[in-house]
This record gives structure tokens, sequence and C-alpha cells, in this order.
């Protein structure tokens, strides 16, 4: 099969040996995939997969199931599905945990299908499973337009509650209003005081994918019994802690990533994506949000556009 390989710290399409089936796995022939910043740490050298998984890039697809493990009884042959993957999906076909491909919505294409896994898999884990999002509670995305921030807008609008963003441009603070943020401010040195002016009472839950730059001024505007869930360290790993803050105001600090939790983890999110999140996109409550789609052999050039921070929403890479 072809694949995209890392080949001098460049991503080009290649020969790569068929995934390897095991009995509670399908077989995905792959229409699209999507880019995420883990793939980009993977490249560099920063990110392995986790043992046992693909050493191809891609943590998401859309496609059909063109064979099934002996111990499958959820999917069968030719069903349409998108899947949340450990890796691989950056190939023609992956092999994947059943439970973790879900049929793909009716009335998207593979393009739009195969943006969904990751974010949507990353936005219900963090808000809904280890942030006790409630309606009426209010939201911090940083980077609010990337795949994450534009998924978790959407979910916070379709679950009554109130977001707000930090993002590189102005263009992309308009956009994540337009898409339904009440506020947002512009990356730089007066945003976290902008933020504090929006909930002064500070905010329920932060979605953050910078880390230690971010971390005092985090907890600052974070409200009583506040969570901050940190997804990402593209500020550092290091940062000072008040812990008479963090006990007086009873807050939590949660790392968390999703491409290493167990099989049975991914499962129960990807059944409750497919139970209560997967009507609204069918009912158009919900869209997806893609920058740019672009061949398969263009993945350098989709990385090279999410290193650049040029992307709102998600780089759709297709395989049609």
């Amino acid at each position: 099969m072809k694949a995209i390989q890392i080949i001098e710290n460049q991503a080009s399409l290649a020969e790569a040996e068929m995934p390897k089936l095991r009995p509670n796995d399908i077989l995905i022939k792959i229409k699209s995939t999507a880019v995420n910043r883990a793939d980009l740490a993977q490249k560099n050298g920063l990110y392995p997969p986790p043992p046992g998984a693909s050493e191809i890039l891609g943590l998401e697809c859309s496609g059909i199931v063109k064979s099934i493990g002996e111990n499958v009884t959820s999917r069968k042959v030719g069903d349409e599905v998108c899947a949340l993957l450990a890796g691989g999906g950056y190939a023609e076909y992956v092999a994947c945990p059943e439970f973790q491909a879900i049929p793909k919505p009716k009335n998207l294409n593979w393009e739009e299908a195969s943006a969904l896994p990751e974010v949507y898999a990353t936005c219900w884990l963090n808000l809904f499973l280890e942030g006790g999002l409630q309606s009426n509670n209010k939201i911090l995305f940083h980077a609010g337009a990337s795949g994450i921030g534009t998924a978790g807008i959407q979910l916070c609008k379709a679950f009554d509650c109130e977001s707000f963003v930090s993002a590189g441009t102005q263009e992309k603070v308009d956009f994540c209003i337009a898409l339904g943020a009440s506020g947002g401010t512009v990356r730089g040195d007066n945003m976290f005081e902008e933020i504090n002016n929006w909930s002064p009472n500070g905010v329920d839950i932060i979605l953050d994918p910078v880390g230690a730059n971010y971390f005092e001024d985090n907890l600052k505007c974070l409200a009583l019994e506040g969570k901050l869930i940190i997804i990402g360290l593209m500020g550092g790993i290091e940062s000072n802690i008040n812990l008479g803050h963090l006990m007086m105001k009873r807050q939590k600090i949660i790392g968390s990533t999703i491409r290493a939790r167990s099989e049975e983890h991914k499962k129960i999110i990807m059944q409750d994506l497919h139970k209560k999140v997967w009507p609204l996109f069918e009912s158009g409550n919900l869209k997806p949000i893609i920058h740019k789609i672009l061949p398969i052999d263009d993945a350098e050039k989709a990385h090279k556009i999410m290193e650049d921070n040029l992307n709102i929403g998600k780089l759709v890479l297709s395989f049609n």
C-alpha cells in the first residue's frame, strides 16, 4: 500500500507494509484523513506512538470497512465509518479496534467526516468526562481557531454553555465569534486582562494546548472550583504554581491526552459521540470546520500551513 513516510524529516508518499488485523480489529480502506499537531510532534521525534501502534502518522480517518477480525461484532464489510486512531491514518489502509470506528454521518462527505474524530473525541473527553461540563458553564479555549477550538465552541453552544477564545489574529477571533463564541482576544500581553473583563468571577473550564507560558495566568482567571485542562505543551513544560491560591479556590489542574488511553476508554468516548453528537451533525446544528483539503501527497504542504499557524479549523488530506 501507499503511505506517508518521514524521509529526511519530510512527509513523502512511499510504499509501506499492509497493517496486520487482530481478532478485534477492522481494516479500513481510507478515503480521507486529517492533520493534527500531534502529527507534527511525532514527525519531529517529540511524540512517539504508544506501544503497538502504527509508526505511520495520522490519528483519524474516514473510509470503508474492507475486512473484519474473527471477534468483531459491531461492524461489517462495506460499512462507511470514521475512526479515531492511535496512528496509521496517512495510508491507504489502517487497522483499528472495532469500537473506535463509528458510522459516518450520512449527510457528510468523506473529507468532512475525516475532520471529526480526533477533535470531537478530544473535546468530549476533556469538556464532559474530565471537566464535567454543565449548562451555563463558561469555557475558555486557547487557540480557539484550531480544530479543537472550533469544535469546542460549537459543542458549548449546542449544550447551552458560553465560550470565549484567545487566538493568533483578529481574523481568527472574528471567525470564532461568528461561530458562537461570546468573546475573543488576540494573543498578546494584555489578553488575560480582557479575559477577566468577560468573566470577572472566572471561567469554569479552560482547555489549554499551550502549557507553561499560560499556566499562572490561567489559574488567576479560573473560577472557584474551576478546572484547568492542559492538552498540549506548545508553550513549555515548566512553570510556577501558587498552592495557596489553588487551595483557596479549590481548583483542579488536569493533564490530558487521548492517544494513549485504553481501548475501553476510547470505546466509551466514541459511543458517546455516536449517540449524543453525531445526530447534531445530521440535523445541521454542528458542522465540520475545514481550512483546506489537499491530496495525500501534499502532506508536507499541509504540515507547513499548520506550523505557520495559518489554518482556521482542520487541514484534510484526501485519497480520492
